[in-house]
């Protein structure tokens, strides 16, 4: 089994930044790819960004040059959201899948998830 916990959300202005991190625990090697997504209310979950074990990394356009997802020795999950925008408002969930390979997939292929760190970011 795999336990995720979000951490690092919070409410900024238009144009801030925050760091947002995923606790990692239990059988790691039920965490051969991961990924953020996040949904707002009233729409779809949507995935944002995806590392596989050598590192690569994938990022939906919208994220494309703001967003950065990165990893650490022990499977401990980030990502640094830059330049945030209102629509970039949503509970973000980190996602983990013993499945290798490429890892930007839908949200339903994905068995391990934490419960969500919500950023708001204002007008």
């Amino acid at each position: 089994q795999v336990q995720l916990v979000e951490s690092g959300g919070g409410s900024v202005q238009t144009g801030g930044s925050l760091r947002l991190s995923c606790a990692v625990s239990g059988d790691t090697s039920n965490a051969n790819c991961m990924a953020w997504f996040r949904q707002a209310p009233g729409k779809e979950r949507e995935e944002v960004a995806a590392i596989e074990i050598d590192g690569t990394t994938t990022y939906a356009s919208s994220v494309e040059g703001r967003f950065a997802i990165s990893q650490d020795n022990v499977k401990n999950l980030y990502l640094q959201v830059n330049r945030l925008k209102p629509e970039d408002t949503a509970m973000y969930y980190c996602a983990a899948d013993k499945r290798g390979g490429s890892c930007f997939r839908p949200p339903w292929s994905y068995p391990y998830w934490g419960r969500g760190t919500q950023v708001t970011v204002s007008s």
